[in-house]
């Protein structure tokens, strides 16, 4: 085992072992059927320190790379994909800070000190009908005369809804230069109690249920979360444990000291959105790289568990099962292959100029599409057992279905693909 492979077993180790891991697996099933957010599993990845993985060493964290951080989450997902997915977005947003601090910005650093305090971040940009992504924004940003902002929009698919206590988001200021609009990226704030005050009120539950306002705030004073609400519409096929629900925001605080960005609309580079963007492709792509490897898994058992009465042989033995196998066996070797290129090389400053979001994009494209028919193809060689809902197969098949919403779809990417060798 080389160098670099007996660090990454010994991550594995120290931050999923595999007792742990079996623990995951368990309530992952419970989480989907009762469409509960994972805290118990979250309370044993903040006690193992997995939240603070990109943390650098100088702000007391492991300062592990990206390339490191794929490969535990990819293990991660094997167990619990729900949880890894939504912890991805926390993970993303650290991440994030560290690409930028790797390349000389530190102008974000404080959100080190502020993961190693407790807080929990999230990631806010999505929003209904905006194929701009990050290049546009359908919310809108209004200055609060002290040099922050009142966003008001709708952030859809907002991962760890029920604890998220630093939301990184976007808006379009309109008001300060009508002939020169800007996108505003920053970070919204709300404090653990109004954070579990609006997930209950989504969900309909306490007596907070009835109304919007902040758990946190002071009778008659505005909180933190004033002008945030959860959404009480999360009733999904797969990856129900994210809890990614809907966050609307009406008149909701950016305050000065979290504003991070001002850009112009439009495909304007920035530090800040491509490291976003590689965070979040290669993160996601991470993820169903680990549902793949685990339906490939349950697959193969089985394959093994069944026997073909009229070939008096098990269907692990039967060459037109072992050849549907071997070919989503073959398919997803790739997966695993590109992740470990593009992380590694992101982790080693290489420039690959406009190479980048071909790369990051067919990473976490091709990942997706692995893990949706490395699924189907488990469901056909357990049977009409993987059919039942009791079995980890079927909820690992709802779950890979996820992969058709993250931005960009297929057909959003495949202009810059043919440009990229058709355009001059």
């Amino acid at each position: 085992m080389t160098d670099r492979e007996q660090r990454h077993a010994e991550l594995a180790e120290q931050y999923l072992p595999e007792e742990l891991l079996q623990r995951f697996r368990e309530r992952a099933a419970v989480y989907d059927a009762e469409n509960r957010f994972f805290d118990e599993d979250l309370e044993e990845l903040r006690e193992r320190g997995y939240l603070t993985l990109f943390v650098p060493t100088a702000h007391g964290g492991p300062g592990l790379s990206l390339n490191q951080v794929s490969r535990l989450q990819q293990r991660l997902a094997t167990a619990a994909p729900a949880t890894a997915l939504a912890v991805n977005m926390h993970l993303m947003c650290t991440g994030v800070v560290k690409a930028m601090d790797d390349r000389g910005d530190d102008s974000l650093n404080w959100v080190f000190d502020e993961v190693m305090a407790g807080e929990i971040f999230a990631f806010g940009i999505s929003e209904p009908s905006n194929d701009w992504v990050m290049q546009g924004s359908t919310t809108t940003a209004v200055p609060d005369g002290e040099g922050g902002y009142r966003l008001s929009g709708v952030k859809i698919f907002t991962s760890l809804s029920p604890v998220w206590t630093r939301l990184i988001a976007h808006g379009l200021d309109e008001t300060t230069d009508p002939e020169a609009p800007a996108l505003v990226y920053g970070f919204l704030e709300r404090t653990p109690e109004e954070a579990r005050a609006q997930y209950a009120a989504a969900r309909g539950v306490g007596e907070n249920a009835g109304g919007t306002d902040g758990a946190g705030a002071a009778a008659g004073e505005p909180g933190l979360g004033d002008g945030i609400t959860v959404s009480g519409d999360w009733d999904v096929m797969g990856m129900r444990a994210s809890q990614s629900r809907a966050t609307i925001l009406d008149g909701a605080r950016m305050p000065a000291h979290r504003v991070a960005r001002r850009i112009e609309p439009g495909p304007v580079p920035d530090l800040l959105t491509y490291a976003i963007t590689s965070g979040f492709q290669l993160l996601i792509a991470s993820v169903y790289a680990g549902v793949a490897r685990r339906a490939l898994e349950l697959g193969a058992e089985g394959l093994k568990a069944r026997r073909s009465l009229k070939k008096d042989m098990t269907y692990a033995e039967v060459p037109e099962s072992r050849v549907r196998l071997a070919d989503a066996h073959l398919e997803f070797m790739a997966v695993p292959a590109q992740l470990e290129t593009y992380t590694r090389e992101f982790d080693e400053l290489t420039d690959h100029g406009a190479g980048w979001p071909l790369r990051l994009v067919s990473a976490r494209i091709n990942a997706s599409t692995a893990a949706r028919r490395c699924a189907e193809t488990a469901l056909m060689c357990t049977s009409g057992r993987g059919f039942g809902n009791a079995h980890e197969l079927s909820r690992l098949f709802r779950d890979a279905t996820a992969g058709l919403f993250h931005p960009p779809s297929e057909d959003a990417a495949r202009p810059m693909y043919a440009a990229a060798l058709l355009d001059d």
